[in-house]
C-alpha cells in the first residue's frame, strides 16, 4: 500500500498519539539459533476503503534497516548541501540571486528526500570591492569606485523532534488482502515467501531466456507462456523432490559447483548441466540389431538419479 493512501497517514498518526500497541506473534532464527526478526501486529483489524482487509505489522529488523537509510539519506543531503555552500563561497559563484539559491536547497533536499528533516536558512550579505576609476599607477590623486555583490551562505540545522517522530514509525509495513481464511500470521509467512516466487518468474528470463516475440494472436501468446509455465513447475518439482530426499537421507551437500565444491541447495539448472554431455547414439548396419552406445554415468550423476528415484535410469 503506498504512502499516499489515507489509511496510512491515519495510522501514523495514531502511532504519534501513542494509540497503537504491538504484540509480537512470530521470531524469525538464523542457523546458528539466533535472534534476527522479531514481528509483531496491531490489533484490532480494520477495513480499507475498497472492503479488503487491511493488518498493520512491526518488525524489528526493518526498524533498523529504515534508520540506517534514514540515517545515510541525511548524511547524503549535509553533504551535498556543504558542497553547495563552497561554491557559494566561491568568487566564480553562478548563484547571484536568492531565488536560484533557495531552488538548488530544494532539489537537494527532494533528492535526497530529507524534506522536513533538515532545515536550511539562507542568509544574504553584501560584499563590498573597490577598484580604480581609470587605469594607470595609483596615486594620492587616485578616485576608487565602490562595487557591491551580494552573497549567500547556508545554516543547515537537523531538525530532532521531526526526526524522533519518523523513528517511532520505523518498522511498520501494512498487508492489504481479501483472503478471509486465513490468520494474521498465516498471511505474514505467505508474504514473506514472495521472494521465493519471485525468483521462479526470474528464471523465465534467464535459464528459460523468454524474450518478446511476435504472435499473431493472443491464443498463441497464452499458449506459449502455458508451455514455459510448465516448464517451471518441472523445475520445481525437481528441485523439491532433491532436497527432500537429501535431508530424508542426511546429505548436507553435494559437489555441484565448478571444482567440486559444495552445493547445500541444488538447483534444476545444476541439475541439468550435470548430465549435459551424457549421450546416446543407436548404430545399425543391414539387417543386423541396433547398437547402443550409452555415455557412461559418473557416481555422482548415478546418485543424484538415485536420490530422484529415477529406477533403471542408472544401470548403464
Amino acid at each position: 500500500m503506498p504512502r499516499t493512501r489515507g489509511e496510512d497517514a491515519a495510522f501514523r498518526t495514531d502511532i504519534l498519539a501513542g494509540r497503537v500497541q504491538w504484540r509480537p506473534i512470530h521470531d524469525r532464527y538464523d542457523e546458528l539459533g539466533e535472534l534476527v526478526d522479531r514481528f509483531s501486529l496491531h490489533e484490532p483489524e480494520v477495513i480499507s476503503v475498497e472492503g479488503y482487509r487491511l493488518i498493520w505489522y512491526h518488525s524489528t529488523r526493518k526498524a533498523e534497516w529504515d534508520a540506517a537509510a534514514r540515517q545515510q539519506r541525511l548524511e547524503r543531503a549535509l553533504g551535498r548541501l556543504a558542497e553547495l555552500r563552497a561554491r557559494l563561497a566561491s568568487p566564480r559563484t553562478r548563484h547571484r540571486e536568492r531565488a536560484k539559491v533557495a531552488e538548488a536547497v530544494e532539489a537537494i533536499l527532494r533528492e535526497t528526500e530529507t524534506e522536513g528533516e533538515i532545515a536550511v536558512t539562507i542568509e544574504e550579505r553584501t560584499e563590498e570591492t573597490y577598484r580604480q576609476q581609470r587605469r594607470g599607477r595609483p596615486n594620492a590623486q587616485t578616485l576608487y569606485v565602490k562595487q557591491e555583490r551580494k552573497r549567500f551562505e547556508l545554516t543547515c540545522r537537523v531538525d530532532s523532534a521531526r526526526l524522533a517522530e519518523a523513528a517511532r514509525c520505523d518498522g511498520i509495513f501494512p498487508l492489504i488482502t481479501n483472503e478471509t481464511t486465513m490468520s494474521a500470521k498465516e498471511l505474514l509467512l505467505a508474504y514473506k515467501e514472495q521472494p521465493m516466487i519471485e525468483k521462479r518468474f526470474a528464471q523465465l528470463k534467464t535459464d528459460f531466456v523468454v524474450a518478446p516475440v511476435y504472435l499473431k494472436e493472443v491464443s498463441r501468446i497464452q499458449a506459449l507462456l502455458c508451455v514455459y509455465f510448465l516448464a517451471l513447475l518441472v523445475d520445481s518439482l525437481l528441485e523439491r523432490e532433491l532436497r527432500r530426499a537429501m535431508e530424508r537421507q542426511g546429505i548436507e551437500n553435494l559437489p555441484l559447483y565448478p571444482e567440486g565444491r559444495a552445493c547445500r541447495r541444488p538447483t534444476a539448472r545444476k541439475v541439468i548441466d550435470l548430465f549435459e554431455d551424457v549421450q546416446r547414439h543407436e548404430l545399425s548396419a543391414g539387417r543386423s540389431g541396433a547398437v547402443v552406445f550409452t555415455t557412461k554415468l559418473s557416481r555422482l550423476q548415478r546418485r543424484i538419479l538415485r536420490l530422484l528415484k529415477m529406477k533403471g535410469a542408472y544401470d548403464t
